[in-house]
């Protein structure tokens, strides 16, 4: 998740640019760079860093250039480094692009443009596609990025510019967003519409698989086939804090709704339409597959439930025996880890001191450490010996949504290929997967179920969370989520232990929330559920959509959520929990997105 920008107009591109670049820093800001078009050519700068750092080099930039192209980078393909930053332009820097999203065929297509003489300079994906617009120019920037945008695979925005025609720019949409600002003396062009409302209050979007050639006075909106396209722009109505959260009151909120995009992500170029993993995508080699005989899970808060989804998962797929440690306990105590033993560190941040001193700790045993983080260039990332990226994007909110769920996606990746690679294959699973975006986005469209329990939970003194499986695990991320937010006292049991103590806490209206998705499980968390009302707990369940009926008559709420298989259900569950925190905490009039004594980062023991 990057943020571009772009203008051409009648005033100087420059200040557009950095200003809009700005806001759209919350969208990524490991580096940052800037291209202008005049009749001289294109110049550009750019810097590792954040947005202030590359306010003192663009001085060297024609001032008067009346079109450029911006981005500022959440880093996916490659460090955040000066010569990863964009734009990128071709071998004779006549046409340059910047980039927002993942293009999943990018080492076939630059093995082929290596072969054809061009020269490549930067680790990332974004690279092939200055050169692909090299390679099919023939005087007309729109037909090479049309027949570019032909070439490409994955979800992608761009922005391009040629010297050629210094006053011109092309846009081009696939599963990335973009818009564009209408103002009397220029166009304007960004990411999400905080950029644009200083500007403008008149806008259009590019719908996926559409492009836009873009004057100083006019917009020319095509298909991928070239057929023209009619849009009336839309009135803007929002103030830029609005904006930078998409219109939602806040960033959890928006986060949430985002997590069908960040599963799709996630997998982007990793999980084949064949259902087989992309190993090298996901970090990992044969022989390190080979080597798995054990896996050790250290990590921290959400990411901890992540990982103990993680260890079931690939004991149940793969074979193979996973155990889970809170890591800030892990080198406090002498662990008798067995020959074979790989540690998976995961960490949201890449700096969360725990998890990094269980990290330092393993690899002083000569234990191999995967890791899983959401940011390049973290200390996690560079200490591990194998790393893969959730792809999430930035997560303003301190409490973790998108980032947890593409976790579990990830690790899911990386328990098929450890399958695969024992003749385990599983393309039911894969297939879920691939299921998983479609299922979350209609749910997420139409949330069910909701009502009135918000109100009910923002009086109680304490909410419990029940499952069994899977769900139990489902119930601990529910369980936290509702706690740090709502500051309401929440725990999570296996159903089945209700018996053994807790029930002493059950009485007239004490809410019980029941997560149930497992079939084969659902007779015994039924009975377990009864043992709540006979004393007159109030139930509500969450529940997969087939398994309802079964059992509404015994809850006091249903929320419903689609079926897909049992593996990738947790995936799923987690929206609605997610949204039963955020609504309770939003009518106890808490701040969400900075909850009391909290941190995003956890950089201290």
């Amino acid at each position: 998740m990057c943020g571009i920008v772009g203008y051409v107009g009648r005033d100087a591109a420059l200040p557009f640019l950095l200003e809009g670049l700005s806001a759209l820093e919350y969208r990524g800001y490991d580096s940052a760079g800037v291209a202008v078009v005049d009749a001289d050519g294109i110049a550009h700068v750019k810097q590792a860093g954040r947005l202030e750092s590359l306010i003192g080099v663009v001085e060297s930039l024609p001032g008067a250039a009346q079109c450029g192209i911006g981005h500022t980078r959440w880093a996916t393909h490659g460090p955040p480094t000066d010569v990863n930053a964009h734009p990128h332009t071709d071998c004779h820097g006549r046409v340059a692009a910047v980039h927002n999203g993942i293009i999943e065929n990018y080492q076939v297509l630059k093995r082929m443009l290596q072969d054809a003489g061009h020269q490549f300079v930067s680790d990332t994906d974004s690279e092939v596609i200055p050169h692909l617009l090299e390679h099919h120019y023939r005087g007309n920037l729109w037909d090479a990025v049309a027949a570019t945008a032909r070439d490409l695979e994955g979800a992608y925005a761009f922005l391009a510019v040629a010297a050629d025609d210094p006053m011109t720019l092309v846009a081009v949409r696939e599963a990335s967003p973009l818009v564009i600002g209408l103002a009397e003396r220029g166009t304007y062009v960004a990411s999400d519409l905080t950029a644009l409302v200083p500007y403008t209050r008149r806008a259009l979007v590019l719908d996926n698989g559409e492009m836009a050639v873009i004057r100083a006075d006019s917009v020319e909106l095509r298909d991928m086939a070239g057929a023209a396209v009619v849009r009336e722009p839309f009135p803007i109505d929002w103030d830029r804090e609005q904006a930078s959260r998409g219109g939602h009151p806040h960033f959890m909120l928006k986060e949430i709704k985002e997590q069908p995009d960040v599963w799709r992500a996630t997998m982007a170029g990793r999980l084949g339409a064949d259902g087989h993993v992309v190993r090298d995508q996901v970090g990992l080699t044969p022989e390190d597959l080979a080597a798995v005989e054990h896996v050790r899970v250290v990590a921290a808060g959400s990411a901890y439930h992540a990982g103990l989804m993680a260890a079931q998962l690939l004991e149940r797929v793969a074979g193979i025996p996973a155990t889970v440690e809170v890591a800030s306990e892990f080198r406090y105590r002498e662990a008798a880890i067995p020959a074979g033993t790989i540690v998976w560190a995961i960490s949201q941040s890449g700096e969360t001191l725990d998890t990094l001193a269980a990290v330092d700790l393993s690899q002083r045993r000569g234990l191999p450490v995967w890791a899983v983080t959401n940011v390049v260039g973290s200390t996690l990332a560079r200490q591990a010996d194998r790393v893969a990226l959730n792809r999430a994007g930035p997560e303003v909110s301190v409490c973790s949504t998108k980032v947890y769920t593409s976790q579990i996606v990830l690790l899911t990746l990386w328990t098929l290929a450890l399958a695969e690679a024992r003749g385990r294959a599983r393309p039911d699973l894969a297939a879920a997967l691939q299921a998983l975006p479609p299922a979350g986005a209609a749910w997420l469209a139409a949330p069910t179920g909701l009502d009135g329990i918000a109100g009910r939970l923002a009086q109680a003194p304490s909410v419990f969370y029940v499952g069994r499986g899977q769900d139990y695990l489902s119930a601990l991320e529910g369980q936290l989520k509702f706690k740090e937010i709502t500051y309401i006292h929440a725990e999570a049991y296996p159903a089945g232990e209700l018996k053994h103590g807790t029930l002493a806490l059950i009485e007239q209206d004490v809410p019980v929330v029941a997560v149930v998705s497992n079939p084969a499980l659902v007779a015994k968390t039924r009975s377990n559920i009864m043992e709540v009302r006979a004393r007159g707990g109030y139930v509500v369940g969450i529940v997969a959509d087939e398994l309802a009926d079964g059992l509404a008559d015994v809850l006091d709420h249903v929320i419903a959520v689609p079926t897909l298989a049992p593996d990738v259900m947790p995936i799923l569950m987690a929206l609605p929990m997610q949204l039963l925190a955020y609504e309770t905490a939003k009518h106890l009039g808490v701040d969400i997105d900075k909850p009391r004594n909290l941190a995003k980062s956890v950089t201290v023991e």
